[in-house]
């Protein structure tokens, strides 16, 4: 939605030079987006969102992810920043579905550009840096609910903690990246001669199983798809331990999700929602809870 307020704050940035058009872009659960076009027809995206305590996401940490992002060759220029607004160019191009990233020619594409992100990033990333550990995030979604009696959906609180305390438990060492962290299908666009990487609100250093394992659950790719995947990105078949780890990531991606969706049915204003968002992914993560409790019980 444009409304006046919105309107007037864009249009006061200082890096237009001239009258823009602005229109609302569909799609964002965190931010609200809208595409600004200038007199010189140039495009551009205008994100607006302040930090959100709740999920982690600071926007310092955001900026400095995104630049150096597209200072690896991974997403668009940021051309501004500040008071709850980043600009950034308009990428041309097509927004993946999950049955785009299930595609396997993308999905070889998708892995490869996640490599980059996970080697190439930190090398261009300047000032301090979040982490984004996944049971961190989980235990503080289930002290928020609990905190607010805000249990909609009914969770046994301390069943969750105990099974992500276990998964964190049963994941192992780690090898630490820099990581995307919110995989979503959305969150990858084709222009028809490359890939990009957009939307760096949960950007952090983490183990690289979590990407994948964000990527695999999110997209819902059938087993023979995450071999291909697993295989694409470290070279080789891993080994029993990385496959053990990589099951606890998924259990844990899926269980964040589900705990985000809850939380933003709390705090978020944005127009989505989020009990059907929550539940299809409680669905997800109990089913391959189980099977992880077979498997690694």
């Amino acid at each position: 939605m444009l409304d006046q307020a919105t309107t007037e704050a864009i249009t006061r940035l200082p890096c237009w030079l001239g009258s823009i058009e602005i229109a609302p872009l569909s799609g964002g659960i965190t931010n609200r987006n809208f595409k600004v076009t200038t007199g010189e027809r140039e495009r551009f995206v205008v994100r607006i969102g302040r930090d959100i305590p709740e999920h982690g996401v600071m926007r310092f940490n955001e900026l400095a992810a995104a630049r150096a992002a597209h200072a690896a060759g991974l997403s668009p220029e940021v051309i501004y920043a500040g008071d709850g607004l980043l600009v950034s160019r308009f990428i041309d191009g097509r927004t993946y579905t999950p049955a785009d990233v299930r595609t396997p020619e993308n999905l070889e594409r998708i892995v490869a550009l996640v490599r980059r992100c996970h080697t190439d990033v930190p090398r261009h990333f300047h000032g301090p840096a979040l982490i984004f550990w996944v049971f961190q995030v989980i235990r503080n979604y289930l002290q928020l609910l609990d905190v607010h009696q805000a249990n909609h959906f009914g969770f046994a609180l301390a069943e969750l903690a105990a099974r992500a305390q276990w998964l964190e438990r049963a994941l192992g060492p780690v090898t630490i990246i820099f990581g995307h962290n919110d995989l979503l299908a959305a969150n990858l666009l084709d222009d028809g001669a490359r890939l990009w990487l957009i939307d760096w609100d949960y950007a952090g250093f983490n183990s690289p199983l979590f990407d994948l394992a964000n990527l695999a659950t999110n997209n819902e790719l059938p087993p023979e798809l995450e071999e291909h995947m697993l295989e694409a990105y470290f070279g080789a078949t891993p080994a029993a331990e990385v496959r053990r780890g990589y099951a606890a990531m998924q259990c844990a991606s899926l269980l964040r999700e589900t705990l985000w969706g809850a939380v933003s049915r709390l705090t978020s204003s944005i127009d989505f929602d989020y009990d059907a968002y929550t539940r299809d992914y409680l669905g997800r993560f109990e089913r391959r809870w189980r099977a992880f409790e077979a498997a690694h019980g």
